[in-house]
């Protein structure tokens, strides 16, 4: 495993031969709230990690014992002026856009608090894993103003768009069980192993195909929300881009020659 700093709060580990990036939250002074500083390093973060070729899946991480993220910074919040929220915003849609359009697979590992925009970075990818700690929901109309960070158009399509009501109109928090019930959370796993299981489940996907990979991850996002036939045309286009790819050769190859793939990734 390797590591490396992005700024004072972001660490970007690797694993599976550098297959695997673990994105590690850790501001554990302030149980990783976003902040300004903080939301430019997710965003410069996901940049390298969009670049970097060899990153067949994305892990998010928090080192903190009792929270995944509790969402945005209040306390700074508290000192801005109207001129300096409208210079913030740019910056923090940029972090959590950053989280969702990276191209590769993306797991969230959530343990303890994930609220609000802590809970929107978990909702920007494409697997959560929560352990039985988990407590998670969207509760900013209890201070004002909405979910900013892709909340109300994300949660609606995991769990309905009435439920998704429900739990943005209340702003209440639910519990790991109940979560996973509701579609909240997608794998819940014994307390402490959020982290292992997450991990796990990324060595597992990185073992296949890097171009195939992309491909449906693009395949599912753009074809969400559309009518059948227009996402059948958008399936059909993502297997265009693999069909005549290196990768497709070697997939065939190894299975009929009863081999593990070796991946050239185009």
């Amino acid at each position: 495993m390797s590591e490396r700093r992005i700024g004072e709060w972001i660490e970007i580990r690797t694993h599976e031969n550098g297959h695997v990036a673990e994105l590690v939250l850790d501001r554990p002074k302030a149980m990783n709230a976003v902040s300004t500083e903080m939301g430019r390093l997710i965003g410069r973060a996901t940049a390298e990690l969009a670049a970097d070729r060899d990153v067949r899946v994305v892990v998010l991480t928090s080192t903190h014992e009792r929270a995944f993220c509790v969402g945005a910074d209040l306390k700074e919040r508290n000192s801005f002026t109207d001129a300096d929220l409208v210079r913030q915003r740019p910056h923090a849609r940029a972090c959590y856009t950053g989280v969702l359009e990276l191209p590769v697979p993306t797991i969230a590992a959530v343990h303890g608090f994930a609220l609000g925009g802590g809970y929107e970075l978990a909702l920007s990818c494409d697997v959560i894993v929560a352990d039985r700690t988990a407590v998670v929901g969207l509760p900013e109309v209890s201070v004002g103003v909405i979910p900013g960070g892709g909340g109300t158009q994300l949660l609606p399509r995991r769990v309905g768009a009435a439920r998704a009501a429900e739990l943005i109109f209340s702003a209440r928090r639910v519990e790991a069980a109940e979560a996973r019930e509701l579609g909240m959370v997608d794998l819940l796993v014994d307390e402490g192993r959020d982290r292992a299981e997450a991990l796990a489940l990324a060595a597992r996907i990185a073992g296949n195909s890097p171009v195939g990979l992309r491909a449906a991850k693009r395949a599912l996002r753009l074809g969400h929300g559309l009518d059948l036939r227009a996402g059948l045309e958008v399936e059909d286009a993502a297997w265009r881009s693999v069909a005549f790819s290196g990768d497709r050769a070697e997939g065939v190859a190894a299975f009929n020659e009863k081999r593990k793939p070796d991946w050239p990734g185009e």
